[in-house]
């Protein structure tokens, strides 16, 4: 069997971590072990992160739309649930936009809402 010299794939290898690595503090964006390290690290907080953003972000909206509605004299739960009544279908997102940069448009959606509770 032949022999198999390592060097250049090594190298390559070695030099694509480190490029990778560049900006990390201390020793892993200049050596090698620590740097690999380092980056398996960063990989398996950015594949969480990518999922708990989801998370953060749908929070972050409920928390927006319970303030605009308490303003509207209702709840989180009764605006939701007033929503679906009257069959207006629009997502937290866009309910969330709305309570921040267009409140009169967010009171007419929760005087619907509770019309709908109402009824």
């Amino acid at each position: 069997m032949s022999r198999v010299k390592r060097s250049v794939h090594a190298k390559k290898k070695r030099r694509s971590v480190l490029e990778e690595a560049k900006g990390f503090r201390g020793d892993a964006h200049s050596h090698y072990r620590t740097a690999k390290e380092a980056l398996t690290k960063a990989d398996s907080y950015s594949y969480r992160d990518r999922r708990n953003r989801k998370r953060d972000f749908r929070r972050l909206w409920i928390i927006r739309i319970n303030a605009a509605a308490r303003e509207n004299g209702m709840t989180y739960g009764n605006l939701i649930h007033g929503l679906s009544l009257a069959g207006i279908e629009v997502d937290r997102k866009i309910l969330a936009d709305l309570a921040v940069r267009d409140p009169q448009a967010f009171s007419r959606f929760a005087s619907r809402a509770q019309e709908a509770l109402d009824a």
